[in-house]
């Protein structure tokens, strides 16, 4: 039926439309008036056609309709956060993220009463310790879905300092990850300091290759076959382009695991973007953090953790957590996400984007090797540069209105009062701490504006 109906249409190329368009825009040029170029040199065009590929892509191995939800618990008191864990799986959270600060926190308490065999759970850990990773060890050994986050470049990067030094931090590593067989990458940072698309994935396989180089002499071939890489990733509020982020880290990572002959699997931990979040107009935050989540889902995300509207400034509370949830839980059920793996395949504009957003990530990671890898950039202070320089262009456009963040640079609400709400220092802060590098400094959009509001109101 449907090869009848569309036999009723000839073909038209793409050189036809666009002769067509140029019609209609009575002498105005094509390229002026429709193309655009976005902050990471990509030209987008006003359509896409299939005859533009030299040959249709593949189909991807995503499976959309298997992402899990997850909420993130911090342990302050485990009996405590034993217990939320437990009454949020029963509220539909299908993977936990416990955030465990010390080395006080029992496992065993902590995991009490939790079916393990129908949750996935994520540890991320504040300190370095093989011994106490050994203890959830002999949970990983009953389930194939814990996976614990040890990331010591994460951590040189965000505070500009190792947890111990060099060496030890090395040989912890080294030690935690042959016990694990997995290992995490904080791709999330770059993304919320400013850096663009390029330069999050580009610094993301410059970031893992470290990882790779240092385990290729010591590791057999089992044991790299084992490894389990974590991508733990922010997502903004350009829809399609942060579907194509996503799959283009999928086949990025596929091509560089195989040149090491490791495992090519994936592991996608998704969350919403800190940067555009703001302070007034929050409600707002529920519209980003929505196409934020269904851009995770779409682009194959293992498990996205969705944001609290709130979270800039609320300390955690039951109300906030439960719509954070639930927003994903109707993508889930009530809007056909768990019904389809691989929507958007065949959509010429994400299979175009994606194949840009490769290529020059790509090109960016070799430039990285090329001059030392991402240790030296760091150390040399590269990559805070290129990474400010983005943040900074980001930031004049948000200054200069050309980009909105709806009730704070456009239409704000002037009796919006805040003041009274702010339970934790929302704004850059930093400590006088003495570091090896310059730290990475995550930095949201609004940050001055919100302050400046703040102020105003205590006048």
């Amino acid at each position: 039926m449907s090869k009848t109906l569309f036999d009723q249409f000839s073909e038209v190329s793409s050189k036809q439309w666009k002769q067509k368009i140029q019609v209609d825009l009575k002498g105005a040029d094509y390229n002026d008036s429709l193309i655009w170029q976005t902050n990471e040199g990509i030209d987008v065009k006003p359509f896409y056609h299939r005859d533009e590929f030299d040959q249709l892509p593949e189909v991807s191995a995503s499976e959309v309709t298997k992402f899990n939800i997850c909420q993130t618990i911090f342990v302050a008191h485990v009996a405590k956060s034993n217990a939320k864990a437990i009454d949020v799986t029963l509220r539909g959270a299908e993977a936990i993220k416990f955030i465990i600060p010390n080395q006080e926190v029992s496992i065993e308490a902590l995991l009490q009463n939790l079916d393990l065999s129908k949750i996935s759970v994520y540890f991320e850990l504040q300190f370095l310790s093989p011994e106490y990773v050994n203890q959830i060890s002999n949970y990983k050994k009953q389930s194939t879905s814990i996976y614990i986050n040890t990331d010591i470049i994460g951590k040189l990067a965000t505070s500009g300092n190792w947890f111990s030094n060099l060496k030890d931090d090395h040989k912890n590593f080294e030690s935690i990850v042959r016990e694990t067989k997995t290992l995490s990458v904080n791709v999330s940072l770059y993304q919320n300091a400013g850096a663009n698309i390029i330069q999050q994935l580009g610094y993301a396989l410059a970031h893992v290759n470290e990882y790779l180089n240092y385990f290729d002499e010591i590791f057999d071939k089992d044991s790299k076959q084992q490894l389990q890489v974590v991508f733990n990733v922010s997502v903004g509020t350009n829809y399609f382009f942060e579907i194509a982020k996503l799959r283009a880290l999928r086949g990025l990572w596929a091509s560089l695991a195989s040149a090491y002959g490791v495992n090519s699997e994936c592991h996608i931990f998704a969350s919403p973007s800190k940067r555009n979040k703001t302070i007034y107009d929050y409600n707002t935050n529920l519209l980003r953090t929505t196409t934020e989540c269904m851009s995770s889902v779409l682009g194959g995300a293992n498990t996205v953790n969705n944001l609290a509207y709130d979270a800039v400034y609320h300390k955690d509370n039951e109300f906030s957590e439960r719509i954070a949830r639930n927003q994903l839980l109707i993508l889930k059920n009530e809007s056909y996400f768990n019904t389809v793996n691989n929507p958007a395949d065949g959509a010429y504009y994400i299979e175009s984007l994606t194949s840009q957003i490769s290529e020059k990530a790509l090109e960016l990671f070799k430039d990285i090797e090329t001059n030392g890898g991402l240790l030296s950039q760091l150390k040399e202070g590269t990559i805070q540069r290129k990474i400010k320089e983005s943040a900074s262009k980001e930031q004049v456009q948000f200054d200069e209105g050309n980009i909105v963040l709806l009730g704070t640079n456009k239409h704000p609400n002037k009796e919006d009062i805040m003041h009274h709400e702010i339970e934790l220092y929302p704004f850059l802060k930093r400590n006088p701490v003495k570091t090896i590098i310059e730290p990475i400094v995550e930095k949201r959009l609004s940050n001055t504006l919100d302050a400046k509001r703040l102020e105003e109101e205590k006048k």
